[in-house]
Order: structure tokens, then C-alpha cells, then sequence
């Protein structure tokens, strides 16, 4: 489902609503809320309308759990590092319990952090499906999203929860949720803006499925609840 904005602003009220409704649901029907963050330049202006009221103040944060959908393989203190991104934008700011937040490993091996990361998850999920309650997701320019990447090894991973990937051009690994952990998700929500992603958008949802060119197409969720939060700049050719 498309909700389409004037502004990246409107948008990511939209989505902070959302993110809000779905925190309280999850919290009613089974006492805790679960969380798969993004990071990138889109959510930002989200996390940081979450960081204040009434956000701040109505979302049950001392229920939620907190994790990342994919992390690069560098320390927690460097600038690239989506979970330090995500704590000076919204976590330093709200009441999440120290010990419900689970950022990825950038500071040991990158195979090493996957099997931790996916071991932590296994632990939160015992006993019950292992659903997100909702994951939050950004679209690159080449059709990447979590660290999904055009035609890398991990897009044809079907057991594991969390795989290491090496990016050639960046010389870089990366940790990242598998497409079919993702899709276990009750809800899925995408955020991107701007012009720069019209193409790829009209590309991942109308063009011809070829995941491995376009690993976002690799998002279906089994059950869940696909969403777009996007404004008229990005949504132009799809709409």
C-alpha cells in the first residue's frame, strides 16, 4: 500500500503515526512491542518527530524491544554506523530500557556478529513465531534495502536470520536480517524521498521481478502488511 505526501515531513508524520498505533497493538495483544530499524538518510526526520512529543510521551517505549535490519561491520563510534545515527536521533531521547536495545556488532568479525545477532533473536523469539512487529526498511538507488545488495551471495540465503555480506566496491562487510526473516514481519514499512528514487521505485514495484538486480523485490511479507511511505518527488511514476 502506497501513502503518498506533499513533503518528506508529511511523510514521516504519517509513518511516526503508524510506527505509534502499531507499538500500542503489539503491546496490547502480547505485552511487548518489536522493533527492526533503519538507518540511512530517510528515517531520520522520522526518528526524530518519535524523539518528541507526543511521541516521546504515548508510545509504550519501556515495552519495546529494539533491534537494526542490517548494520555496517565498523565501530559503534563511526560516523557510517547506523545504530549510533539512530541513538543520537531518537534513542538518547526515549525511555527504551538499556537492556531492550540491541544494536549489531561493527567491532567483531562480520560472520561472528551475524551468528551472535541471530542468536540474541532467537533467544527474544523462544516460544513464539519470530515476528517483528514491525521492520523498517529504506530503498537505495541500485535496489538494495536492509544490506541486500544486487547480486550478492546472501539474497539466495533461505535458513539463516542474519548473514555477513562482503561489498566488493566499498571493501566493506555488512550484517544483515535475510529476506526470508523479514518476511516473517507482521507489518513492513518502507521510507524514502526525494526524485532520486522514482526509477528504482517504479522499478522494484512495477518493473519486471529480477531480485537479484533488485533485492527490495525480495520483500513479500508471508502474512504481513506491506507499506510505502513516500512523497510526490519519489512517487511520481507509480502513481
Amino acid at each position: 500500500m502506497f501513502h503518498i505526501y506533499s513533503t518528506s515531513e508529511q511523510a514521516s508524520q504519517a509513518l511516526a503515526s503508524y510506527f505509534a498505533e502499531a507499538a500500542k497493538e503489539a503491546v496490547q495483544t502480547q505485552g511487548r512491542f518489536t522493533v527492526a530499524l533503519t538507518g540511512g538518510s530517510s528515517p531520520k526526520q522520522l526518528y526524530q518527530i518519535l524523539a518528541n512529543s507526543p511521541y516521546r510521551d504515548s508510545i509504550p517505549w519501556n515495552k519495546t524491544f529494539v533491534f537494526w535490519g542490517d548494520e555496517r561491520s565498523v565501530p559503534f563510534n563511526d560516523s557510517r554506523n547506523n545504530a549510533k545515527m539512530t541513538f543520537e536521533a531518537l534513542l538518547n531521547h526515549v525511555p527504551v530500557p538499556k537492556d531492550q536495545i540491541y544494536p549489531m556488532s561493527g567491532e567483531i568479525p562480520a560472520d561472528e556478529s551475524a551468528r551472535q545477532y541471530e542468536g540474541i533473536l532467537q533467544k527474544h523469539f523462544a516460544g513464539q513465531p519470530p515476528q517483528f512487529d514491525l521492520i523498517l526498511l529504506g530503498l537505495g538507488e541500485n535496489g538494495h534495502t536492509a544490506s541486500l545488495f544486487p547480486y550478492t551471495p546472501v539474497l539466495e540465503e533461505k535458513e539463516r536470520w542474519v548473514k555477513e555480506v562482503y561489498l566488493t566496491d566499498q571493501q566493506m562487510y555488512r550484517i544483515t536480517l535475510t529476506a526470508p526473516f523479514i518476511n516473517q514481519a507482521k507489518k513492513i514499512a518502507f521510507i524514502l524521498f526525494g526524485s532520486s528514487k522514482a526509477q528504482v521505485l517504479y522499478d522494484v514495484v512495477k518493473g519486471k521481478y529480477q531480485p537479484d538486480f533488485l533485492p527490495a523485490q525480495l520483500i513479500k511479507p508471508s502474512s504481513g502488511k506491506l507499506h510505502w511511505f513516500i512523497d510526490e518527488a519519489a512517487a511520481h511514476l507509480v502513481k
